[in-house]
């Protein structure tokens, strides 16, 4: 696809993953694969645009991509730090909204609550972006499900095994992963599973794409044969009180040499980062030649760019 071509139908913001159907998302990686191997075809598609970036929590990737990859694409990034002011702390978030809109062509937002990103979206007629809440991550799980196309060529049929929390991570790549008719198997304790209700919807999806959803107790069972062993914190930001209880109740999740050698013998190690060596996973697998967790890293720019692109051309 050139820069000139029609963007990705969609709607009009990208807030959890189920904007796109299946179709459109295969497109939407045919983008991304463009401008990955292009990029300089695409250098001026956001030129006179401006976005915000308006960030309640720390970010290493997520800002760094987005801010990269509206300057390649010839936009301007403007960064609001909310990590010690909340939003709708100040003034409402609905007049935040309205008045981005009359200044910035787009709003990436990086938030505790889901409910904070639906509010902005609703009251800012201009696409807004969920760089991260605490339902969902959908900029990880494109650039994820992106990076093992790259590494296995289709994405059909491909398992992957989660373990770990039930968290916006895993409701990501239940989401995504459906859509691509991934073979998802969840491995989580009692009490940390993924929320019911983005389970059902994700199987519904699956159902259609000849995908498969798993939710399970034993990482042993959600690893065999895998192609893609996937795994986040146990403590997720805001979470930090809970840590040591968690500890606790994920000490049998461990992603260590062990269970990883129970996947396939192609299989490939990820995890989104920031990652705590010696807890969610060890330091022999995450820093081991099989581990492709720079990969999805570098996937963040280009998977982007293509959100960006999709969104506001």
């Amino acid at each position: 696809m050139s820069a000139t071509s029609a963007p990705v139908e969609t709607k009009h913001d990208l807030l959890t993953g189920t904007e796109w159907n299946p179709a459109q998302l295969r497109e939407f990686f045919r983008l991304a694969a463009e401008i990955k191997a292009h990029p300089d075809r695409y250098c001026t598609v956001l030129a006179g645009r401006v976005l915000t970036l308006i960030f309640e929590k720390p970010s290493l990737r997520t800002r760094m991509t987005f801010e990269v990859g509206i300057a390649n694409l010839g936009g301007t990034a403007i960064f609001l730090d909310h990590t010690s002011t909340r939003l709708g702390e100040r003034e409402p978030i609905r007049d935040i909204a309205r008045n981005l809109e009359r200044w910035v062509q787009g709003i990436v937002a990086r938030v505790f609550k889901q409910k904070a990103l639906e509010e902005l979206a609703r009251n800012a007629n201009i696409p807004v972006i969920n760089a991260l809440s605490d339902r969902f991550h959908p900029c990880q799980a494109l650039a994820d499900f992106f990076t093992l196309q790259e590494r296995f060529g289709a994405l059909s049929g491909l398992k992957l095994a989660y373990v770990g929390d039930g968290n916006n991570m895993c409701h990501s790549l239940l989401t995504i992963g459906a859509r691509v008719g991934a073979d998802v198997r969840v491995a989580t304790p009692e009490g940390y599973e993924p929320e019911e209700k983005i389970v059902a919807a994700a199987s519904r999806v699956a159902r259609e794409t000849g995908g498969k959803i798993e939710i399970l107790r034993s990482p042993e069972e959600a690893v065999a044969g895998v192609q893609a062993v996937y795994t986040d914190v146990w403590a997720s930001m805001g979470q930090e009180a809970e840590a040591a209880e968690r500890e606790r109740a994920f000490a049998d999740y461990q992603v260590d040499e062990a269970l990883f050698s129970q996947a396939a013998r192609d299989a490939v190690f990820l995890h989104c980062l920031p990652a705590h060596r010696g807890l969610e996973v060890t330091g022999g697998v995450i820093d081991s030649p099989r581990s492709i967790i720079y990969d999805q890293a570098e996937n963040r720019l280009h998977v982007q760019k293509a959100v960006l692109h999709t969104l506001l051309t």
